[in-house]
């Protein structure tokens, strides 16, 4: 048996070292190019494999039968690179089987015309044994077709090439050295076909890609295990990103330098309503809320500020930031404009802020009045005034303690508010005013069956409560109506009382209190703030001759059962 030459010997090497390449990236299934890194590597040692094939064979029709069936090989391996480099880097969306099957259709039909003994010559025009200092060559004159492959394995190859240049900088370093691997190995083969083609090698038929493995074969074994390619690969990382940036809480708008909507978030698309596919391309202006009112707002200039805008949750204060996106060369390329609504917070300073308005004017206040009559009663235990003004300051204290505690359960976040059918909120409204003063007049017009937030109930007790304690007149009046449209409820509390002072209306208006200005007590607060809870709106009115009218307005709660109208 003749030995093997040289050249065989060294292609063999290849494909061991290839061969174990293969093995390790099948293991590393189902990783992110793991299948496509290993149909790279197994076209590598299928193309070296037939080459020591075609290089031991004797005659011109056993050198051409292998030269054939290395075509396999050859048309594998720019496939395997380019899906596993989408795969790798993150562009796993590229990788379908209908790319798969458009990218695989030019090496499927050299593949055909291999095996079909290449009619026409489109392969090959000539093929001549040419007998060489290293061995016996088969060279062959490309054909068309031939031609057509190759360009077409450079453009698989570039394109592949791409994202894997974007991890050469990348600030992970294990990401450096994996693209830095990546991209030697597939460099050689690429410099010994252009030499090849290109007639730069001096031998007549050698083609020195295949004897290049070997350096592909080691690059890839290192990438694998020094650097950890595959269990360590960024695709994970892109994937993650982009999650955060559509799994962000706070709208997020993208903005390019011109002024055009670049990309936004789900956050952004569902909190104001906007049609992702049809904003992405056109001016901010028309996309972005109050755009006039951030867009100035530079990376390190203004402070954030707090903005209201209408969404689809009603008007809230949004705090808007602006951020610039910088290229390598310092260059800003867009911003990002970020909206984090922060009603929540302010509402929760609000209410701290009258809480403790509550406990250290008003308790002190009514504190004061029973010392200060305790020590009249110390010199007359019969003194009747004093025992009056103690028994209703100590009411007084513990209407306060009331309150504040439902304030403060009403708006406990780990609470779950059920839902009640409003004839049942309002008959508990009118109760609880009847017992404060059973002499008042509280009447109730027709009230819609449908179903509301608990939530609600708070809001229309202390309505009542109120019309009926601070009425001066013998006989308050109270009248409750109940309107529905469009899936919104329109409750109306009115009274003959002597009105709100404006004072309140502006304190509630402004959203705070100071020392100087408050309101005279924490009801109106508790239905603001069980209004604003529901996302819904209250209008104040003056009625002639006196009193005041209140509306409130809360969406519907589909989730309750309605009962019958009242």
């Amino acid at each position: 048996m003749a030995a093997l030459s040289p050249l065989s010997v060294a292609l063999l090497v290849a494909v061991t070292v290839g061969l174990a390449a293969a093995i390790l990236a099948w293991r590393e299934r189902p990783e992110p190019g793991a299948t496509w890194l290993s149909a790279l590597l197994v076209g590598q040692v299928w193309w070296a494999t037939f080459l020591v094939f075609e290089l031991e064979a004797a005659t011109l029709p056993a050198k051409a039968l292998w030269y054939d069936v290395q075509w396999v090989g050859v048309v594998a391996v720019p496939v395997g690179w380019l899906f596993f480099a989408l795969a790798y880097t993150g562009y796993d969306r590229y990788v379908t089987p209908f790319s798969v099957a458009a990218v695989c259709i030019v090496p499927a039909a050299t593949v055909a015309v291999a095996a079909a003994g290449d009619p026409g010559n489109l392969l090959a025009t000539e093929r001549v044994v040419r007998e060489t200092a290293v061995g016996t060559f088969l060279d062959v004159v490309p054909g068309p077709l031939y031609y057509i492959i190759a360009g077409y394995t450079y453009l698989l190859g570039a394109v592949g090439s791409v994202p894997l240049l974007q991890l050469i900088r990348d600030d992970a370093r294990p990401f450096r050295g994996q693209s830095a691997a990546l991209l030697v190995g597939t460099a050689a083969p690429w410099a010994g076909s252009v030499a090849y083609i290109t007639g730069a090698i001096p031998i007549p038929g050698l083609d020195p890609t295949p004897l290049v493995f070997v350096i592909s074969g080691v690059a890839y074994l290192l990438a694998l295990s020094r650097f950890r390619l595959l269990t360590l690969a960024p695709a994970p990382r892109r994937r993650a990103r982009q999650l955060v940036f559509e799994q962000l809480h706070d709208p997020v708008f993208v903005v390019g330098t011109e002024g055009y909507l670049v990309d936004l978030n789900e956050s952004a698309a569902e909190t104001f309503g906007i049609d992702r596919r049809a904003a992405i391309g056109q001016p901010a202006a028309s996309a972005v809320p109050r755009y006039d009112a951030v867009r100035d707002l530079a990376d390190g200039g203004d402070k954030p500020r707090a903005i209201p805008i209408v969404g689809r949750d009603g008007r809230r204060p949004y705090e808007a930031t602006v951020r610039d996106v910088v290229d390598d060369h310092d260059r800003t390329s867009a911003r990002v404009i970020t909206f984090h609504d922060v009603g929540a917070y302010l509402g929760q300073q609000q209410r701290l802020n009258v809480l403790n308005r509550v406990f250290r004017h008003d308790v002190r206040t009514e504190t004061n009045l029973i010392q200060g009559y305790a020590e009249r009663l110390r010199s007359d235990a019969t003194d009747e005034r004093a025992l009056s003004v103690i028994d209703r300051s100590a009411g007084r204290i513990l209407e306060l303690s009331e309150r504040t505690r439902t304030a403060g359960k009403l708006f406990d976040p780990t609470e779950e508010y059920a839902s009640s059918p409003l004839p049942d909120v309002v008959d508990e409204a009118v109760a609880d005013a009847r017992e404060i003063d059973p002499d008042a007049r509280v009447e109730v017009g027709r009230v819609p069956a449908v179903a509301v937030s608990v939530v609600l109930r708070v809001v229309l007790k202390n309505l009542c409560s109120n019309a009926v304690r601070h009425n001066d007149g013998a006989s308050p009046w109270v009248q409750i109506d109940a309107t529905v449209a469009d899936d919104w409820v329109d409750v109306t509390v009115a009274d003959d009382g002597p009105g709100i002072d404006p004072a309140e209306y502006d304190v509630l208006d402004r959203g705070t209190e100071t020392p100087l200005r408050h309101g005279s007590g924490i009801g109106l607060w508790i239905v603001k703030w069980g209004v604003d809870h529901l996302g819904g709106r209250i209008d104040f009115d003056e009625r002639e001759p006196r009193g005041t009218t209140v509306t409130v307005s809360v969406p519907v709660d589909r989730s309750g059962v309605p009962s019958t109208d009242r």
